[in-house]
């Protein structure tokens, strides 16, 4: 039996509904996690392991909150030189281990004028710009759950804070976008951006799952401060509200 069929025997005799995608500094993530079973990317078929610093490459099996949980530490990104099936390919496999809910998070960069390195935001649509002419493109809402949004900014009012519901735009990347560039999106209502989740929400959706995404704001966009941009400071940032996205992992579990 290989090292994937012993993973899978397990995740069958400790069915996880929802898995979580952890975006860039987050692989800690969630801090209360028993975890049963682990296996690299690069021992999974269809997966390589990931090339970007903070994605650790590995997907965990666990109980959280008493809940079976699937956590894939990393992602596949289309700027490391992957296929659109490859960045996909996560996403198919936590679909054939039975999962139900996928929950995506990301590290992105801040253009809302409430949105400032640690905050989160809940994406209520994206902007899919990685493609070629996507800028003609219309506003996606579909992929991403109405009813996954309202819960998860309940969970977080009932605590007292206040969760921005933002549109999300995904460029190519790896270069980070010019100040000129932030002021095309938000003048096309961005809230934030990154260079990730779109084409996984929308695969994910496609398979039948529930999607809920959300933004770690790293970085105030470029341009929107007088600092320039680095990925270091940008797994930095993403560490501060590590707490707050375990708390809202163990506060949706209940209710799927």
């Amino acid at each position: 039996m290989s090292a994937f069929q012993t993973f899978a025997a397990t995740v069958c005799a400790h069915p996880p509904r929802l898995a979580v995608v952890l975006g860039s500094g987050l692989g800690r993530v969630p801090h209360r996690f028993d975890e049963i079973a682990s296996i690299s990317f690069a021992d999974v078929p269809g997966l390589v392991a990931p090339s970007v610093h903070g994605h650790s490459g590995r997907i965990s099996l666990g109980l959280c909150a008493a809940h079976p949980l699937l956590v894939f530490r990393g992602r596949l990104h289309f700027y490391e030189g992957h296929t659109w099936e490859r960045v996909a390919s996560p996403i198919h496999v936590l679909a054939e281990l039975g999962v139900k809910v996928v929950l995506l998070t990301n590290a992105a960069g801040g253009i809302h004028d409430q949105l400032n390195p640690g905050d989160l935001m809940v994406l209520k649509g994206d902007l899919f710009l990685q493609k070629p002419n996507g800028w003609k493109q219309p506003l996606r809402t579909a992929c991403y759950s109405p009813q996954l949004v309202e819960q998860v900014q309940k969970n977080e009012r009932e605590r007292g804070r206040k969760l921005l519901a933002g549109v999300y735009a995904a460029v190519t990347g790896p270069c980070y976008e010019t100040p000129a560039e932030i002021r095309g999106l938000r003048a096309m209502g961005v809230d934030a951006v990154g260079m990730s989740t779109a084409f996984e929400a929308e695969t994910a959706a496609s398979l039948g799952l529930e999607v809920v995404a959300i933004s770690c704001i790293t970085n105030k966009a470029a341009g929107l401060t007088a600092g320039t941009l680095n990925h270091a400071e940008v797994l930095a940032n993403a560490h501060k509200p590590a707490e707050r996205i375990s708390e809202m992992i163990e506060a949706l579990l209940p209710d799927l």
